[in-house]
């Protein structure tokens, strides 16, 4: 006949054994959670600060990581930079929206590309806007990163079976300090419509479009 101190220290033991087993699965479908909320928390955050289009930090975010970007520059040259797509309503207009929307991502990538590691956003619509260190913020280096970042946005764009090359006018103006960063934005901005009103007069204003070559 089985020891009853036996049979109870048995059944005491499968006890411990099954809560034991019923806290750990508490705790993992707890972790569980705890994960799932912190994922979707973080994607909220991403979602308020990034354009959901083409990815990069939205307005808001774009003048808090820039401000962050000159407090911690410590004097070292960055200049401010506006674009704008001439004559964007025409790809939407000829091709459709979900056309606009993909040359609208394609000249995200462009710009990224061009800025490297420094921060570029996309302020709405067709207006992006970046913050770029440079070597030096003289007259000749602005003008030259102005002419390679037009040729860089310039180039064609594949639209399914054909190619559509849209321009940008382009403003860049030098920043010091967390205070000028919205004096140098507003420069940037007049810079870029200038460029605006001068190409409006040199470029006939369409749209130039091509049937896409296929490949070998």
């Amino acid at each position: 006949m089985p020891d009853p101190m036996t049979v109870a220290s048995g059944i005491s033991a499968a006890g411990a054994l099954v809560s034991a087993w019923q806290l750990r699965r508490r705790a993992l479908r707890a972790e569980a959670e705890i994960e799932l909320l912190q994922a979707e928390l973080a994607a909220e955050r991403h979602a308020a600060s990034h354009d959901p289009l083409t990815g990069l930090p939205n307005r808001r975010a774009f003048y808090r990581l820039a401000a962050a970007l000159l407090t911690d520059a410590a004097g070292k040259p960055l200049v401010a930079i506006v674009l704008d797509l001439d004559d964007f309503k025409l790809v939407n207009d000829r091709y459709g929206h979900a056309a606009g929307d993909q040359v609208l991502v394609s000249v995200a990538q462009r710009l990224s590309t061009f800025a490297g590691d420094n921060l570029v956003a996309r302020l709405g619509g067709d207006e992006f806007a970046g913050l770029l260190a440079s070597p030096t913020v003289d007259r000749r280096w602005i003008e030259h990163a102005t002419r390679r970042l037009c040729e860089a946005l310039a180039a064609p764009i594949p639209l399914g079976a054909r190619t559509v090359q849209v321009t940008a006018s382009v403003g860049l103006a030098p920043v010091h300090c967390p205070t000028q960063l919205t004096d140098a934005l507003c420069r940037a901005d007049a810079a870029m419509y200038q460029a605006k009103s001068v190409g409006a007069a040199r470029r006939p204003r369409q749209l130039v479009d091509s049937p896409q070559l296929a490949e070998c």
